[in-house]
């Protein structure tokens, strides 16, 4: 998710004086004590294998959902009914369940509430009129038998507690729960609703009661949302059907069930054309928006029905005020899958939303090449209030963006279906396993698409855009990744994006080399799809494709805040013959360490570069090699090409200035 970027620097000063203050009064007190994992990579076993795959016994549970929702204008709230059945397919016997309440962040006594700074509320957490869930009632099915249940509702969690245990290895259970809520304005950066002047545009989601996740890592994986944190989900099939006024269209995640009863002959005539056309087709063009001609009914409500298969999510917006077009999306089986946009009427022009169904539509293609191939048939990018967030098939952006950012946020967005929506891995506790990853992905759609277009835009190299963090800001991290995302400074959440991201191309571009690493990379995406890695999961993996011992690196990178700076110090000459070779002293004063890129030039013109690996450093903090010259050196550089995170790059020169 792109979020909290815009508004984050009003708090940086305040939040950063904070947290001097607290460090300048000697206080002992080391938040990295309760909230930083620790570093010891697990021994492999029958659940997830040494190698970083899942292991003969892996298991994890499903959740398979039948929703129904009505939207109400009136009140502007969403009310519903979730039946959810639920698979217990682990080796323990559970006698309660788990299930999110998300929405009820947005109660005044929630913790994220108590845990937003004075100094701000930067993603709309606090402000909302009667905010959370109302829960009406809940029953449990169990063995043919129902009876109600008294829920244990803490925060924005929910226990269910069992009349019988649910028991090991594909047990089932069947948990109904009537609910209600209102819909904020500016939900956390995650849904709401925005005043167009053609009519409201409502985003809904975390809109209906969840399952928590199982695993045999943590058992209940139970951490309150509290508005940055994101989500873990169980992955299962969804049936849901929104019931909105007559005159909205309804955009939900996955497959239109009942198109010739909510749409008309036209809408239904132009969706099969794009379907086949590579080039963008108006669904409802801009003189057409909030028509009644475009409308199988002017009164009255209309009840649209979605289903989703094996998915970890769904979401949905509704609105009378939006353009609406479509392209076909090429993917490797040759499946057919569509690419849609839908946008209020101020959000249009070359430079704006007119091309964002180009942007969904080529980012696609490019993942699907390169990485995994796009499991579901329709992507739905929504112009709305929200600056960035990502559900499965479906992506809530800001309306008003355009040109560049326009199209690093459409790439980045859909990005995440492959992680963590595909790749599913804990975004609540290691947020950079899916926003770092899906930032590395979206340096490769960035210069692939349209001949490299925005490879270069000027407006992306900021941090404002995650992914291309300058290399200068490294020093400046105070917590380590491995951070839980809650505990993380405010004014340094770019991390989790652009660190992860510069890392993993560290690794391709110097330690291991594109070839191994891509592999390594895709066989990670390909084995974890549709399961729950950890990030020593994650470690292994690449560890074990790639054929490198690369601890050094996921400690150094993830769990601490080290920084390399590298120097050239000495040049001397065998024999004091420059054409009997040079002997070159390189030194790392830093605590990182990372392969040496060493630059000669002679006098003779000639230049040469050398790679030494990471284990010249492995004995000692100095390194002397010798250079096979043949005349004098005139220059000696350190990673010349600045492609190291080298925080003082003055003493990187040998030689001629």
């Amino acid at each position: 998710m792109r979020k909290l970027f815009f508004a984050a620097g009003l708090l940086c000063s305040t939040l950063f004086a904070m947290a001097q203050s607290a460090t300048d009064n000697g206080s002992a007190y080391n938040p990295h004590d309760f909230f930083l994992q620790g570093f010891n990579p697990p021994a492999g076993n029958a659940y997830r294998s040494a190698n970083g795959s899942p292991g003969p016994q892996y298991w994890q549970n499903s959740a398979s959902y039948t929703i129904h929702a009505t939207l109400s204008e009136k009140d502007t709230s969403v009310t519903g009914d979730v039946l959810i059945q639920y698979t217990n397919n682990s080796p323990d016997k559970l006698d309660y369940v788990w299930l999110q309440l998300d929405q009820n962040l947005f109660n005044a006594a929630s913790r994220g509430t108590a845990a937003t700074p004075t100094s701000g509320d930067v993603i709309g957490i606090l402000g909302v009129d009667k905010g959370g869930y109302n829960i009406a009632d809940v029953s449990v099915t169990y063995g043919g038998k129902t009876y109600k249940v008294q829920p244990i509702i803490s925060d924005t969690r929910m226990q269910v507690r069992l009349n019988s245990s649910l028991l090991p290895k594909g047990d089932k259970v069947s948990i109904k729960i009537n609910y209600r809520f209102n819909i904020p304005a500016y939900g956390a950066d995650r849904m709401g609703r925005v005043y167009t002047k053609n009519g409201i545009v409502y985003t809904i989601a975390q809109w209906y009661p969840r399952m928590c996740v199982y695993d045999d890592v943590e058992g209940w994986n139970t951490l309150p949302y509290m508005g940055l944190g994101e989500f873990y989900c169980e992955y299962g099939n969804f049936d849901y059907y929104i019931t909105a006024p007559a005159g909205m269209i309804v955009y939900g995640s996955g497959d239109l069930q009942n198109a010739a009863q909510v749409l008309t002959p036209t809408e239904i005539q132009r969706l099969a054309k794009a379907a086949n056309s590579d080039k963008t087709v108006a669904i409802i063009e801009p003189g057409e928006v909030g028509k009644p001609n475009m409308r199988p009914t002017s009164s009255g409500n209309l009840t649209w029905h979605f289903t989703m298969k094996n998915t970890r999510d769904v979401a949905w917006a509704a609105s009378t005020a939006l353009v609406w077009d479509a392209a076909r999306v090429n993917v490797p089986s040759g499946r057919k899958v569509m690419a849609m946009s839908a946008y209020p009427v101020e959000s249009m022009g070359d430079t704006g939303w007119s091309r964002a169904t180009e942007y969904l539509k080529h980012s696609m293609e490019i993942y699907s090449k390169n990485f995994f191939e796009f499991p579901w048939n329709v992507a739905v990018d929504m112009g709305c209030n929200i600056t960035g967030m990502e559900y499965p098939g479906m992506i809530f952006n800001d309306y008003l963006e355009k040109k560049g950012p326009l199209w690093f946020v459409i790439a980045h967005e859909i990005g995440h279906n492959w992680y963590p929506m595909v790749v599913g891995s804990n975004e609540r506790k290691y947020m950079w396993q899916d926003e770092g990853f899906n930032s590395y992905i979206n340096y490769f759609a960035n210069e692939l698409f349209n001949n490299g277009e925005y490879a270069h835009d000027l407006a992306l190299f900021s941090k404002r855009h995650f992914a291309w963090l300058d290399q200068t800001e490294l020093p400046k991290l105070k917590d380590p990744m491995m951070t839980v995302s809650e505990a993380m400074d405010y004014g340094q959440h770019y991390q989790y994006y652009s660190k992860t991201a510069v890392g993993l191309k560290l690794l391709r571009d110097v330690v291991v080399g594109k070839e191994r690493f891509d592999y390594a990379f895709r066989k990670y995406t390909e084995i974890w799809a549709y399961k729950h890695p950890t990030p020593y999961d994650f470690f292994h993996a690449i560890n074990s494709a790639a054929g490198e011992d690369l601890n050094w690196f996921w400690k150094e990178w993830f769990f601490t805040t080290w920084t390399v700076d590298q120097a050239i110090t000495d040049v001397q000459y065998v024999d004091n013959d420059a054409s009997k070779g040079a002997l070159i002293t390189i030194v790392n004063k830093g605590r990182m360490i990372l392969p040496a890129i060493v630059q000669v030039t002679e006098s003779n013109g000639k230049t040469n570069t050398i790679t030494l690996p990471v284990e010249v450093w492995q004995r000692g903090g100095t390194w002397t090699f010798k250079y096979a010259s043949v005349s004098k050196i005139d220059k000696v550089v350190l990673d010349p090409a600045h492609v190291l995170p080298d925080v003082e790059r003055g003493n990187d020169v040998w030689g001629k200035k």
